[in-house]
């Protein structure tokens, strides 16, 4: 069932949506050769329960780690280590949330370490711009089609693959709720689109087959080619407005920061 939020909970939600911006943000600038991905984590947890949250991921679903941290060819779900030390060259998806007065965000970046390839770069590039086309159609009156079809259309145009496993979702007072938000689709096909909705939308986009495994840790996600793959995830609330990007902060949506626009 979909859960319509008021304007007064979604402004609520803003917290939660900040502070997961926040936590993301900190680690992000902390990306470099050298770093270990188990370091990355400590400050995501450092900084959300210093400011008042709790971290959505740590264990949700039995998952053990504050964020995600999938490196070239993980695409989603990978587990931090103190052992996964990253690598001039690599590019990594962080996905992070907190909880805040029980409200969740939830929030992904693909960042570069080092200097990528310009495959790579590229690869996020485009990834990033299809979250900004599938965020302009979460409007109300459109379907949840058209959301996947901008990303679909925009990925697939560019000769990248878009996973069909793994899609974005609804999200409030827990993390995943109705509906699916896939990222692919057809244009006025889905859900029909209407105010006080919110959604993670997150485009999964990969080099090269949209093909993907799961590791025996039971919780990491591989292209099967071993190609890369780029992450990026913002929580919207669907307003009569316009789109309204919940993880979000004082420096706006979209700044400057290494990986592209943040």
């Amino acid at each position: 069932m979909i859960k319509i939020k008021s304007a007064t909970q979604i402004e609520q939600m803003k917290k939660a949506g900040a502070l997961s911006k926040m936590a993301l943000r900190h680690v992000g600038a902390m990306v470099r050769p050298g770093v270990s991905t188990f370091e990355l984590d400590q400050l995501a947890e450092q900084i959300i329960r210093m400011h008042g949250g709790t971290p959505a991921f740590k264990g949700y679903g039995g998952f053990p780690g504050t964020i995600c941290a999938s490196i070239n060819d993980a695409v989603v779900h990978g587990i931090p280590n103190p052992d996964m030390i990253l690598r001039d060259g690599d590019i990594i998806s962080i996905d992070t949330g907190a909880v805040v007065d029980g409200w969740v965000g939830d929030n992904a970046w693909t960042f570069f370490v080092g200097t990528p390839t310009p495959e790579a770069k590229a690869l996020c590039e485009v990834t990033r711009d299809c979250l900004k086309a599938a965020i302009e159609q979460a409007v109300p009156g459109n379907h949840i089609g058209d959301v996947g079809y901008a990303v679909q259309s925009l990925a697939e145009s560019h000769g990248y693959g878009v996973l069909r496993d793994y899609v974005g979702h609804g999200i409030g007072r827990v993390m995943h709720e109705d509906p699916n938000v896939p990222n692919y689709g057809k244009k006025g096909r889905g859900v029909r689109l209407q105010a006080g909705m919110v959604i993670a939308i997150e485009p999964m986009v990969t080099m090269g087959s949209n093909h993907v495994s799961t590791g025996s840790d039971g919780w990491i996600v591989t292209t099967n080619d071993h190609l890369p793959a780029a992450h990026y995830e913002n929580t919207v609330a669907i307003t009569n407005d316009g789109p309204v990007i919940l993880t979000t902060d004082a420096q706006g949506a979209w700044c400057s920061l290494q990986g592209g626009e943040m």
